[in-house]
Parts: C-alpha cells; sequence; structure tokens
C-alpha cells in the first residue's frame, strides 16, 4: 500500500474527497473547496466566516501561530476574525505548569492584539505525541458587499503580492537549525532570522483588510503550506484561470534566500504565512500598492493571471517555464 508523504493531502483525492460531501443546507454560501481560505454562512445581514487550522511544525509560540495563521484565513475573505476557539493536545510526560501556562499566555496576548475574543476550546494531555500540539478555531464576519471569493479572480487580473515570501519558513528553521545558521552567518543573522514571526510578521490581516476597503478584490488568498507556488496553484483552481509570474519581481529576503542555498531548498515551496495574494482589476494596482506603503506593507505587482488553458507558468530571464510544484512543503526536507 501507498503511503502519503508528510504535508498536505494530494489536491486531486481532495477535491475527490468533498464532492462526495454534497452541501445540502441554503445557508453555506461557500463550503469546504481546495482554494478558498475558509467557510462562509449566512447570518442575516451579514455572513459568518469560520476557519479551523492546526499548528504542527513548530513548537515555539504554537499559541501565537495558531491565532494568527487562523485569523489571516478569515481576513483573506475579505472579513474580520471576531471570536476563536483552541483545542490544545498536549504530550504525556512532557507537560507542566509551565508549558500550558506559556500556551494560554501566547493565545490570550495574540487574540488581544487583535481584538479578538478567546471565547472557548477544549484542553487535553493525549499519549503517543511527543509536543503540543494547537488547532484553532476562528471565526469572522463581513458585510455581504465586502467578501472576498476566490472565484472570482479572471484572466486580466494583475496578482499582487505583500511582503515577501517564506516568511515563515524563514523564522522556524532560524529557530530549529539556529546551530548550523549561526555557524556559516553568525549570530546577528539568526536573530534576525527567527524575528521574521514578528517583523515583517506572520499576519495579514492589515494587509487584506486594507487592499477590500480601497478597492474591489476580485480574490484574496494566503499562501501557507507549500509556499507561494502552491498558494498560486490553489489559487488559480479556485478561479478557473492560468497565471504567469515573473520572477525576477518576487520579493525574498536576504535571509530567506541564503538559509535556503544552505539548506539546499526552494524558497517558493517554503511555508510562506506572512504574505498575501491579491488579484485584481489592473485600474486598482496603483491605489492598492500606494495604501498598503502608507500603512507600512511592502506590496509588489508579480505577474498576472490568464486563461487557464495557458497553464500555470513562471517568467525567467526572459522565458516562460512551468511553474514548480511541491507535493511536500520544502521546510520537511530540513526538519
Amino acid at each position: 500500500m501507498k503511503y502519503f508523504p508528510v504535508g498536505k493531502l494530494d489536491f486531486r483525492l481532495l477535491e475527490k474527497l468533498l464532492n462526495s460531501n454534497p452541501i445540502t443546507d441554503q445557508r453555506i454560501i461557500i463550503g469546504p473547496r481546495i482554494g478558498e481560505d475558509a467557510a462562509v454562512i449566512d447570518f442575516g445581514k451579514k455572513y459568518l466566516v469560520a476557519k479551523t487550522d492546526p499548528i504542527t511544525f513548530t513548537t515555539h509560540r504554537i499559541g501565537w501561530y495558531a491565532v494568527n495563521v487562523n485569523a489571516n484565513d478569515i481576513a483573506a475573505m475579505g472579513a474580520t476574525p471576531k471570536w476563536f476557539l483552541a483545542t490544545l493536545l498536549l504530550p504525556e510526560g512532557k507537560t507542566n505548569t509551565r508549558l500550558a501556562t506559556q500556551i494560554f499566555k501566547d493565545i490570550i496576548k495574540s487574540t488581544r492584539k487583535l481584538n479578538i475574543t478567546l471565547c472557548g476550546g477544549h484542553t487535553e494531555i493525549s499519549y503517543k505525541i511527543d509536543r503540543p500540539i494547537v488547532i484553532g478555531h476562528m471565526l469572522g464576519e463581513v458585510e455581504k458587499d465586502k467578501l472576498v471569493v476566490n472565484a472570482h479572480a479572471k484572466p486580466g487580473d494583475d496578482l499582487l503580492l505583500t511582503k515577501g515570501i517564506a516568511i515563515e519558513g524563514t523564522a522556524i528553521i532560524a529557530r530549529e537549525k539556529a546551530t548550523a545558521i549561526r555557524k556559516e552567518f553568525g549570530g546577528q543573522f539568526v536573530k534576525r532570522a527567527q524575528a521574521f514571526i514578528d517583523k515583517p510578521g506572520l499576519s495579514v490581516v492589515a494587509d487584506a483588510l486594507l487592499a477590500n476597503k480601497v478597492a474591489r478584490i476580485h480574490a484574496i488568498h494566503d499562501p501557507t503550506e507549500g509556499g507561494l507556488a502552491t498558494g498560486i496553484l490553489e489559487l488559480a483552481k479556485a478561479s478557473g484561470t492560468g497565471v504567469v509570474i515573473d520572477a525576477e519581481k518576487i520579493p525574498c529576503y536576504e535571509e530567506t534566500e541564503q538559509i535556503c542555498k544552505l539548506f539546499n531548498i526552494q524558497p517558493l515551496g517554503l511555508i510562506a504565512s506572512g504574505a498575501l495574494l491579491i488579484a485584481l482589476d489592473p485600474k486598482d494596482t496603483r491605489e492598492v500598492i500606494a495604501t498598503l506603503a502608507k500603512n507600512g506593507i511592502v506590496c509588489t505587482q508579480i505577474g498576472r493571471l490568464t486563461k487557464k488553458s495557458e497553464g500555470l507558468n513562471l517568467l525567467k530571464k526572459g522565458k516562460l517555464k512551468k511553474m514548480p510544484t511541491f507535493t511536500v512543503d520544502e521546510i520537511t526536507k530540513v526538519l
């Protein structure tokens, strides 16, 4: 029997499984589908937006990660994250007051910073796990005319990227492989890379809400596991489009480039929370980039959407090549 590697379930199998569960509830506006970041439910005057996501690649500040990663996906639908629930699975024989307290402190501090209410959840010490796992559940709300659905992106749209690629992957590797990186690049380099979770930061809530405020955004997607390349694939899948990305325009931090070279991995396939993909009419591109810049958020046009028949392409040194695909996140080669 063939077993799947660590990471996301193969999207073809996932799509088949999702299609086996038809949605009959008329209040479900957006159900489970590839390329959409959260579910959307009709709650009268507004839509309720719901998301769940676990944190599995790291244990450092795991409560903080759980809040921010789930809040990002709510914001990617144009919604404001409001309510958070957490399931804490703690390892047998390794859990003490200090560990439990630190996770709760991280969750509470993060929810307060984003004006989110921690309103419920579950905790247990479980056998046969070797590290804490936090599964976040985030709820938000959005005015009906402000909902962003990735299926609405279309050929001819510009594709923007906020900040740069592989912010989360850079921070995780810098913490987990600090000794090797310090030996190669020095202590200050390691500190800068580890601090990526705060600066430039993993949260894209402000990025998404600001962009959606000043223009009619066609699609917003939060690339996470599998990196920017997988995020683009998911967006194209949701919208039924192709894409051309200019490789030279993709922002990549020096620390990210150096760490990827050291461990012989590809930045395009490295877990990418902290960046945001935005698809919009080209006439709105300049205003969105300017608005984000005024709020201290770098935003770059990296490509455009095309017809589905043209496929997913990367423009590199004047030549079109197929976009690389990553069956597992590049971080699995390092950790």
